[in-house]
């Protein structure tokens, strides 16, 4: 066959016309990254907590939106647009190096007490595939969550790579398709003339105020719109990220408040209040609808779907907190050699072991409670409380940041960044406190051993732990795998970062 030949010229041009492409920035489309955005906050599982509060619920969504969400966005783009690391370095930088241990540390316990409430709502939630009266078994609860805890510490320690795109794959077989159906029986549940279970008329747009007790569930917004530190880091691959930006995020809350508000209000039409389980609430309302359709029998392939979406944003999870905390630790010595040690697939196993064994004991504990609500309500806010420690820092140290090194390069400046600092800080603080206060919709109880068992959860695993490590590090406790630098530590926590 007679070979081709192409003219040098041409050939030169083409070539010229290639590198000229592969020197072309690639840019990310703002409505990409408020969709990213969604999928790593958007959930289910807070819409039972809030359902109690029926019409309220909206008012109570948009106020945490607008005093958390949006000040978590805008402040932490600034900080991921001009300094690499993550929030450990920024804290480190912009308050100080124990103070940044303190905040990565945060970031990794809080799932200490994350996971057994997770566990707990896939717990109750399979209930409806099996038998649904075990929903309310303290025993059947901890059992599920021990065992599908050290299943997921077993498939992580592989290090399967295959599982991070279990994410949006979970985000949509388990989160949009069952909240679609969730609302549209809703709507024609109403539309054939069934009353609602929670009054839908102007006077309860806000919500009854009986003390603060009435409110506290609103903390249960704080964690739901976390993690938002996470998606900040792709400020930088923005067109025009001072535009751009603040367009993707009230993109993305529209569509957050969207995906939580809807499914909260569809709940409270059909289970009354006093009667809503906070961990089998969801189910409740299919159930609900699905039986008044006739169509009863799909109720537990709606079950599985949601635990789909659950389990796989638990997998992909369960490794990046702590790989971050893995890689300051070494870098700085903070973490002792036993918890430093990787298996054979790179893994930092010991670091899950030690978890899975805190998690194991905080699990049993619904053995003993008569209230699985109660217990995942407990466990709810002592992760909500932990986390909001790492916010708090987070924004003190931005507005140090911007007084300290007002000449640092920065991708993004956040607008009145000082003002949405006071205000997420303050509304982070607040939140704290507030979770220290028992739930009104619990009814009566011990609230002196409310907030012994919240406090101590709080001070031991989110302060006293952290310190320990810090006050008892040795110079020796710095690893030759130190080399890691922030960039790393970053690219790690983006990676796995959260997902439900």
């Amino acid at each position: 066959m007679e070979e081709v030949q192409v003219p040098a010229e041409k050939s030169n041009s083409v070539l010229d016309r290639a590198k000229d492409v592969a020197k072309t920035p690639q840019f990310l489309a703002w409505t990409a990254l408020a969709f990213m955005t969604v999928s790593s906050v958007a959930s289910l599982r807070p819409a039972p907590t809030m359902a109690v509060y029926g019409l309220a619920s909206v008012f109570l969504y948009v106020f945490a939106a607008i005093v958390f969400l949006i000040p978590t966005a805008l402040v932490s783009a600034e900080l991921a647009s001009g300094w690499n690391g993550g929030v450990y370095n920024w804290v480190s930088r912009g308050i100080s190096p124990p103070m940044g241990f303190l905040a990565v540390w945060c970031q990794f316990a809080m799932t200490i007490f994350y996971y057994p409430s997770l566990l707990s709502f896939v717990a109750s939630t399979f209930a409806y595939v099996i038998n649904p009266n075990l929903a309310n078994s303290g025993l059947y609860t901890a059992i599920m969550i021990i065992g599908i805890y050290w299943l997921g510490v077993l498939i992580s320690s592989r290090g399967m790579k295959a599982l991070a795109g279990l994410a949006s794959g979970g985000l949509f077989i388990g989160v949009l398709i069952p909240g679609l159906a969730l609302v549209i029986m809703g709507i024609y549940y109403l539309l054939q003339g069934n009353p609602s279970a929670a009054p839908m008329d102007a006077a309860h747009i806000f919500p009854e105020w009986a003390g603060i007790a009435s409110l506290v569930l609103i903390v249960n917004n704080f964690l739901s719109y976390s993690g938002m530190e996470m998606n900040a880091v792709h400020v930088g691959e923005l067109r025009n990220p001072g535009k751009e930006f603040p367009k993707a995020m009230f993109l993305a809350m529209a569509l957050v408040l969207v995906i939580f508000i809807l499914p909260a209000l569809a709940i409270s039409w059909v289970v009354p209040a006093e009667q809503l389980s906070l961990t089998a609430g969801l189910m409740q309302a299919f159930e609900g609808f699905l039986n008044a359709f006739g169509i009863g029998f799909l109720t537990p392939v709606f079950a599985l779907m949601i635990i789909c979406a659950s389990l796989a944003g638990m997998l992909t999870w369960l490794a990046g907190p702590s790989k971050g905390l893995l890689l300051i630790g070494r870098q700085q010595g903070y973490l002792p050699p036993s918890l430093q040690k990787l298996n054979k697939n790179g893994i930092q196993q010991n670091i899950l072991v030690a978890q899975g064994v805190v998690t194991t004991i905080i699990a049993l504990l619904y053995a003993f409670v008569p209230n699985v609500s109660s217990a995942y309500w407990i466990f709810s806010v002592m992760t909500t409380q932990v986390y909001l420690i790492m916010y708090v820092l987070m924004f003190i140290a931005a507005m140090r940041l911007r007084k300290n090194e007002p000449d640092h390069p920065r991708g993004y400046l956040a607008p009145a960044l000082v003002f949405l600092c006071m205000v997420g800080m303050l509304a982070s603080a607040a939140a704290l406190l507030i979770g220290f206060v028992p739930p009104s919709q619990f009814g009566t109880g011990n609230t002196g051993l409310y907030v012994l068992i919240v406090g101590s959860g709080v001070v031991i695993v989110g302060l006293l732990i952290p310190g320990l490590f810090y006050f008892l590090r040795k110079p020796h406790w710095k690893t030759e795998s130190a080399e890691a630098d922030a960039e790393t530590v970053e690219a790690e926590i983006k990676d796995e970062g959260p997902a439900e």
